[in-house]
C-alpha cells in the first residue's frame, strides 16, 4: 500500500515539474503580454474618467487583480475608490449578491458616484458596469494597441479580445475589508477544527469584494433591483486558506487536468470548482500532516472523487456562500459527461500510476 502511494506521489510529483511548471510558464508569458494591452486601455479610460482608476500592478512579478480563468481567459479586477458612503446590506436574499445603500443622512450629492445611485437610494452595479463599458470601447479604439484587441459585443460584461486568441474580462469592483457578509456568517463550522481561529481572524481581516457582474443565480430572471446588485468574491481570502503544505502544488495539478482533460462542450468545469473542493478537502483533512508532500495522491484522489459525486448531484456550493449553486445554469448533459471523464481519469491515476506521463 505504502509502496503504491509513494509510486502516485512520485508519478505526481514528476508529472508537476513537466507538466504544471510549463503550464504556469506558459500563462506567465500570456498574462504579461495581455497586462501591457489592459494597460493601455485601462490608462486612455483614465484620462476620459479620472473616477476608473487603474489598479493593475505587478507585484514580485503577480498582477494584482488578476484572476486565471483558464489558460486564455482572464479577468482584472478594477477598484473603485470611496465605497464608504454607502451600507453595505446583504439579506440572503439573492445567493452570492450584496447591493450597496447610500447611508442615512448622507446627502446623494456627497457621494463620488452620485449618478449612479438609483431612486431608491442603491448603487447600482449595471449602472457603473454600463458608463465602463462605453469608456472601454471608447479607449479601445485610442489606444496603441488597437490593431489587436477588440471589445466583444452581444454581453453587458466588459471583454475585450486580444490577438483574436485571448479573452479579459475588466470588472469593477470595490474592496471590503474589515466587515464580513452575513450570508457567509455560518464559516468557520463549529466542528470543524480547520483552519482555526488564528487564520479565520486574519481570513476575515482580508475580508472580500464586491464586483460589478452578472451573478450565477440571477442569469435568466433579473429584475432591475437584482441588476444593481453587487457579487461577493473571496479570491484573496481562498488563496490565504491554501497556504502552507502541498494545497497550491495540489491545485496546480487540478488545473492542469482541468485544463488537458476537462474543457469540454458546455464548459461545466472550470478551475474556480477546482479551488472550491480543495478547501472542503481541506475541512476533511484538518491536520496539516494531512497536507505532507506524501498525502498529495491521497488529497488528489479524495478531490477527483468529490467531484464526480457534486457532477453527478448537479450541485456544487460555494465554499464561503453554501446557497449558490456553482453548477447553476450549466446544461445537464454538460455535468454528466465531465462526470464521467472525470471518473475515467480518477480510475487511470489511481489504477495506473505512470498513466499520469501521457495526461
Amino acid at each position: 500500500m505504502i509502496a503504491a502511494q509513494a509510486k502516485l506521489v512520485y508519478q505526481l510529483n514528476k508529472y508537476y515539474t513537466e507538466r504544471c511548471q510549463a503550464r504556469k510558464a506558459a500563462i506567465a508569458k500570456t498574462i504579461r503580454e495581455v497586462c501591457k494591452v489592459v494597460s493601455d486601455v485601462l490608462k486612455e479610460v483614465e484620462v476620459q474618467e479620472p473616477r476608473f482608476i487603474s489598479s493593475l500592478s505587478e507585484i514580485d512579478a503577480r498582477y494584482e487583480g488578476l484572476e486565471v480563468i483558464s489558460p486564455t481567459e482572464f479577468e482584472v479586477v478594477l477598484y473603485l475608490n470611496q465605497m464608504g458612503v454607502f451600507n453595505f446590506v446583504d439579506d440572503g436574499s439573492l445567493p452570492g449578491c450584496a447591493v450597496l445603500k447610500r447611508s442615512d443622512g448622507r446627502k446623494r450629492s456627497m457621494s463620488l458616484w452620485v449618478e449612479f445611485i438609483t431612486a431608491s437610494g442603491y448603487l447600482s452595479a449595471r449602472k457603473i458596469r454600463s458608463r465602463f463599458q462605453t469608456l472601454v470601447a471608447q479607449a479601445v479604439d485610442k489606444c496603441s494597441y488597437r490593431d489587436v484587441v477588440k471589445m466583444i459585443a452581444d454581453t453587458s460584461e466588459v471583454k475585450l479580445r486580444i490577438r483574436e486568441r485571448y479573452v479579459v474580462q475588466i470588472t469593477p469592483a470595490f474592496k471590503c475589508t474589515g466587515i464580513w457578509p452575513r450570508s457567509a456568517a455560518q464559516w468557520p463550522m463549529p466542528h470543524i477544527p480547520w483552519p482555526g481561529p488564528n487564520r479565520v481572524a486574519e481570513v476575515k481581516a482580508e475580508g472580500f469584494n464586491l464586483l460589478s457582474k452578472e451573478c450565477y443565480s440571477l442569469t435568466g430572471k433579473q429584475s432591475s433591483a437584482e441588476s444593481d446588485a453587487w457579487v461577493l468574491q473571496f479570491g484573496e481570502a481562498e488563496n490565504r486558506l491554501l497556504m502552507g503544505g502541498c494545497r497550491n502544488k495540489c491545485l496546480s495539478v487540478l488545473k492542469t487536468l482541468r485544463d488537458r482533460h476537462l474543457e469540454l462542450p458546455g464548459q461545466p468545469l472550470n478551475n474556480y470548482h477546482m479551488k472550491t473542493l480543495l478547501l472542503y478537502e481541506c475541512e476533511k483533512h484538518p491536520r496539516e500532516t494531512d497536507w505532507d508532500e506524501a498525502c498529495l495522491g491521497d488529497r488528489l484522489n479524495g478531490i477527483l472523487l468529490q467531484l464526480i459525486s457534486c457532477l453527478q448531484c448537479r450541485r456544487c456550493p460555494h465554499y464561503f456562500l453554501p446557497n449558490l449553486d456553482l453548477f447553476q445554469g450549466k446544461p445537464h448533459s454538460a455535468l454528466e459527461s465531465a462526470a464521467k471523464q472525470t471518473w475515467r481519469l480518477a480510475r487511470e491515476i489511481l489504477t495506473n500510476p505512470k498513466s499520469l506521463d501521457k495526461l
